[in-house]
């Protein structure tokens, strides 16, 4: 060996994407499992400052919103269900959360930046 110390073999920003694909992953086994999704979003929470000022921020950001919509949207479809209305807005919640996830796994592949990570589609 040279004597030089070694460098870490993955820099910061690959570690920042790296948890982007965990935050997605346990987004989408929360569809089979339910409550990964919390483990995700306090995740997302937890990293989105180590992120600021990089393309995996819009990321956070967009996962942040997509746990807090689902859960806002899916609560109102809950307390619909008696009238009927309910069940409409519980499918329209589990297609639009896919959707998003889709297109997080997308743009991560592409490592591009979430375009407006605050809107609603």
């Amino acid at each position: 060996m040279s004597g030089q110390p070694m460098t870490p073999a993955t820099t910061e920003a690959e570690k920042l994407r790296t948890i982007v694909l965990v935050v997605n992953a346990l987004y989408a086994a929360s569809l089979l499992l339910g409550f990964t999704s919390l483990v995700g979003v306090v995740l997302a929470y937890m990293k989105r400052g180590d992120a600021a000022g990089t393309i995996w921020e819009s990321h956070l950001t967009y996962a942040i919103r997509t746990f807090w919509l689902a859960l806002l949207m899916g609560i109102v479809g809950v307390l619909l269900i008696v009238v009927v209305i309910g069940v409409p807005i519980l499918i329209f919640v589990g297609v639009w959360y896919v959707v998003r996830i889709v297109r997080a796994f997308l743009a991560w592949n592409d490592g591009k930046a979430i375009d407006d990570p605050k809107r609603f589609f």
